[in-house]
């Protein structure tokens, strides 16, 4: 496309985007498509001739919309949300329009200083201690990662090159301190932990996950975590990695932190915090006391495409101590190294810090500035009080109990069996949950807690507001009522 052409182009790509957030509340929440469908609108072979952008949209609104399962719908309490804006859309044009790479600072200088100074400006925001942050005399900072998952994965690596170098030392051979390496986490922590632990070799039992109880809210326990370390020491293997979280996938429980990280260094462990989801809600003051402890942390990650208004993907790891990353993800590339090497002391590439060697611009710095703190603070506390709205109307009804802490903008619920109820009401809540999703107009999801069939109502979407929430409660009692009616199970 020439320059007008684009400029034509573009206008009808905003004008749908416009018109689908406007409209996004009148379609289905969840996708009501069946596997495979795509297939059959869709020709098996790449067209041989370029087609027309008003084609394309139209395929887009006919045949791709339908599948598309609508994050953005104000109705959406699945998951924890993937919180995007206009203003993140429109940092998106504008990185989609620059593609620039910024693995070294050489390659793209604005793309690692903007990110450098961003993830300051946040880091304050949260009130990490100066250790994580860019400065002139530390050796942290942060880094913005595809998601928590990625973010998880270096921490674990640089965690595991720490660990090895500190054993070389003691005279270990690498083979044999990689057998011994432990990890240790709760059953509460999400799935990439275990992700992270296959990819970086380590035997599926060397990845200690720890049952957490009802009555500790489903957080880590310390009595249980000191005991097995002690026995894994014991038997003479190397605690290395301690995974805490706060604000879990489950159930949004929340680590001692303090507690842990006292645990981590009596045993020389590297302690990471997760706090993809609830840390965002730690720019408010109110909420900061969840992440006391992080200060004794190595490494800490928050995702802010989950809360803070800004588009997928945007995860962010702060170390600080980002030379075990160097160490391990450092590679001397010629085409740069050789023409920058008068200030490479005096730069940060981003490459050394990720296991991508290339990297995009990202549009945090346009959410941040078009919005502000208080934007984004007002933004959080509005679903938090929606959530606490939520919760109090699940306890007012009798048929209805809370099955853990509501904190955040998680309520964790379910439609009470009766007594004759063999699986503990397992089969009516799940039948409870197809019922509310199948019928298009909310989407929830579910967890297991303490073996019990859990509803999650999770309230983060950037248009959901208190009337979507009194809507969604008034199905899932109607569907609630259906299914008692019939005497399910």
């Amino acid at each position: 496309m020439d320059p007008q052409e684009f400029r034509a182009q573009a206008h009808k790509m905003v004008d749908f985007i416009a018109d689908y957030y406007r409209d996004v509340e009148s379609l289905p929440v969840r996708s009501q498509v069946t596997p495979g469908y795509l297939r059959s609108s869709l020709p098996s072979n790449a067209p041989e001739e370029p087609q027309s952008f008003d084609t394309v949209l139209d395929d887009v609104k006919s045949m791709i919309v339908p599948g598309v399962t609508h994050w953005q719908n104000p109705n959406f309490f699945g998951f924890f949300p993937s919180n995007s804006s206009t203003a993140g859309m429109l940092g998106e044009f504008l990185s989609g329009g620059f593609n620039v790479d910024g693995s070294e600072w050489a390659t793209s200088p604005a793309a690692t200083e903007l990110e450098m100074l961003v993830l300051n400006w946040l880091g304050k925001l949260l009130n990490l201690p100066d250790e994580f942050l860019f400065n002139r005399s530390g050796n942290g900072g942060g880094v913005i990662h595809a998601s928590a998952s990625e973010a998880v994965l270096v921490a674990l690596l640089a965690a595991r090159g720490r660990a090895i170098s500190e054993n070389k030392a003691k005279g270990l051979e690498e083979q044999e301190i990689l057998s011994k390496l432990l990890v240790y986490t709760s059953d509460q922590t999400h799935p990439c932990l275990h992700k992270a632990c296959v990819i970086v070799g380590l035997p599926k039992s060397n990845l200690v996950i720890l049952p957490t109880l009802a009555t500790d809210d489903y957080a880590l326990s310390l009595p249980i975590l000191k005991s097995a370390v002690r026995n894994g020491v014991t038997k003479g293997f190397i605690p290395f990695f301690l995974g805490a979280t706060v604000g879990t996938t489950s159930s949004s429980a929340i680590d001692p932190l303090p507690a842990l990280a006292d645990i981590a260094k009596e045993y020389g462990m590297w302690f990471h915090v997760d706090a993809a989801y609830a840390g965002n809600a730690c720019i408010c003051p109110e909420f900061r006391h969840f992440l006391n402890g992080v200060e004794n942390a190595h490494s800490f990650n928050l995702s802010a495409n989950k809360w803070l208004l800004t588009n997928i993907d945007c995860s962010i790891l702060w170390l600080k101590r980002y030379e075990f990353l160097n160490l391990l993800f450092f590679i001397y590339t010629i085409s740069f190294q050789l023409k920058t090497s008068s200030i490479q002391s005096r730069v940060v590439n981003f490459k050394d810090w990720q296991v991508a060697q290339g990297r995009r611009f990202r549009q945090l710095w346009f959410v941040m500035r078009l919005y502000g703190a208080l934007g984004l603070r007002n933004h959080i506390r509005t679903h938090i009080n929606h959530a606490k709205h939520f919760e109090i109307l699940v306890r007012e009804d009798s048929r209805f109990e809370i099955l853990a802490p509501c904190r955040f903008g998680l309520v964790c619920f379910r439609l009470k069996p009766s007594v004759k109820h063999e699986d503990n009401g397992w089969k009516l809540n799940s039948s409870l949950l197809e019922a509310i999703n199948s019928g298009g107009k909310i989407f929830m999801t579910h967890t297991v807690l303490s073996g019990v069939y859990t509803l999650r109502m999770s309230i983060g979407g950037t248009q959901t507001k208190r009337e979507n929430v009194d809507d969604a409660w008034k199905i899932i009692q109607e569907e609630a009522q259906n299914l008692l009616d019939q005497e399910i199970i």
